[in-house]
């Protein structure tokens, strides 16, 4: 069995069980519904699609170079440990790097897909069930298409990262209904949103570009859904209350800061640990990375209410305070906008190859 064979059966042979906390809750007020949730609600129904139809997997990809992502933009790039690579295991850190990536990516989603299905459980408001279980399906394609992508094109997949592992579990475990919205919507999607769009805008391939614009156009509602439901909530609450959770949103952000330091990468393939960790830590292209990978946080947590001295402490500390500013609105909209503008593109190149294939099915009928 070779290294990527080790590495494949290891992610799937582990499973993770563990109970959780909180009450299930029906309520038979069907008429309470407000009019944002219940429109967005519409709009999750709407937009509901087949991946096996929407994203062209005939498409081909390079293992080795999934993403095409330029080489200076790469997190080691510059690093001792990078120049002492040659080009055929620069190749080799390219795969494992994007599948480690996508790896997080899905095993995100399937955390998405039962914090969704917990929420429909313990959520008091009927308009908030309704939005969750579209969530559900919505989560339960992305993982399917993140799944479908590392098995057929990359052929690599990495275990669950702890940090996202540790988050999952600190959200699933807490008998408060909203803690679930807090941990997934918030947090693991939001920073989710950010890194998706990070790869979006790099990479030049065409099989990533669709399945991440498409993922992302999904996200942004689920986000809304999560601003939504949370400031109506966290509107009603004491100060105690609020002070508990934005501890839970610090330990989360630095669990999320952590978590694409891709430590599990660099153990594979033998790299200087302490090097490479160094690096990822203070290196250039990872603070930037960090930066906007809380570009759809920060303003969340802001418009949600969670904004005492703590959390903007802790995001002075982490350098992003100022995302706090950024129009999460207009970034959603412009998530969506990409996604429909790619259909348009491709809708448009399949009508001039059916144009050319008649005319050359006419010329031949001439003949």
């Amino acid at each position: 069995m070779n290294h990527s064979d080790e590495l494949n059966e290891r992610a799937k042979s582990t499973s993770w069980t563990f109970p959780m906390a909180g009450d299930n809750h029906f309520t038979w007020d069907y008429d309470s519904g407000r009019e944002r949730l219940l429109n967005l609600y519409q709009k999750g129904k709407d937009k509901q699609w087949d991946s096996a139809t929407r994203i062209d997997w005939s498409i081909e990809v390079d293992p080795c170079d999934a993403l095409g992502t330029p080489e200076k933009t790469l997190a080691l790039y510059g690093s001792r440990q990078y120049e002492k690579l040659n080009a055929a295991e620069r190749r080799e850190m390219r795969q494992h790097m994007a599948a480690w990536e996508f790896s997080q990516f899905l095993h995100g989603e399937q955390g998405a897909m039962i914090c969704s299905a917990r929420i429909v459980q313990s959520v008091p408001d009927i308009d908030s069930k309704y939005y969750a279980a579209t969530q559900v399906m919505d989560e339960a394609r992305h993982a399917e298409i993140f799944s479908r992508f590392l098995g057929e094109k990359i052929g690599l997949t990495y275990p669950i990262n702890p940090h996202l592992k540790s988050l999952l579990e600190d959200a699933l475990n807490d008998s408060r209904w909203d803690m679930p919205y807090l941990g997934m919507q918030v947090l693991i999607e939001g920073l989710a949103l950010a890194a998706f769009g990070i790869l979006r805008d790099r990479t030049d391939k065409p099989l990533p570009k669709q399945i991440l614009a498409y993922v992302m156009q999904d996200e942004a509602r689920h986000v809304a859904f999560g601003r939504l439901a949370l400031r109506d909530y966290y509107a009603q609450l004491s100060s105690r209350e609020i002070a508990e959770r934005e501890e839970f949103v610090v330990e989360g952000c630095y669990l999320m800061r952590d978590r694409f330091r891709m430590q599990e990468v660099w153990e594979n393939l033998g790299f200087d640990m302490k090097e490479c960790m160094e690096y990822m830590n203070r290196g250039p292209r990872m603070r930037a990375f960090r930066s906007l990978l809380f570009a759809r946080i920060v303003p969340c947590v802001k418009d949600i209410g969670l904004w005492g001295p703590a959390v903007q402490n802790a995001y002075a500390d982490m350098g992003v305070l100022e995302m706090g500013n950024s129009d999460l609105l207009k970034l959603m909209s412009e998530d969506e906008a990409q996604a429909d503008e790619l259909d348009r593109e491709r809708a448009e190149l399949q009508a001039r190859v059916n144009e050319i294939d008649e005319a050359v099915a006419l010329g031949a009928a001439a003949e």
